[in-house]
């Protein structure tokens, strides 16, 4: 099974590679539920806080699963999962915050963060399917 390696570049020259995405994901998935934990007690907030945690989990669980892709098309299939949910993401928080079941100061910071993994995502399949050949 090959394994692509997966690097990022950055207009300012910077880099992020893989291995710090999965940790970014998987640190948004854990600020996501330590959130939840702490939303009040209702059965609109019950449904959405679960909703919310499984689209947060998922984008860093399918953003592993990415990175260990078996060919560039199961790459870029796997990613457009990974935006999917991201975007999920930011839907529920978005859905938390217009509800009042938590502020602004607690849930922004959260939809940045899911907001600019989103973008890195988004870019990262379409330059893999650009330089991905066949299946454009």
């Amino acid at each position: 099974m090959r394994v692509f390696a997966v690097k990022f570049q950055f207009s300012h020259g910077g880099c992020m590679n893989a291995e710090m995405l999965k940790r970014r994901s998987k640190t948004l998935a854990i600020r996501i539920i330590q959130m939840v934990e702490k939303l009040p007690r209702s059965q609109a907030a019950d449904v959405i806080g679960r909703q919310l945690i499984k689209a947060g989990t998922s984008t860093a669980a399918n953003y592993r699963s990415a990175c260990r892709a078996r060919s560039k098309p199961d790459f870029i299939n796997k990613l457009g999962i990974v935006e999917e949910e991201a975007d999920e993401t930011m839907f529920w928080l978005e859905m938390i915050q217009e509800m009042e079941m938590a502020g602004a100061t607690v849930v922004q910071p959260l939809w940045l963060e899911a907001k600019e993994l989103l973008a890195i995502f988004t870019s990262s399949r379409i330059t893999a399917k650009r330089n991905h050949p066949i299946g454009n």
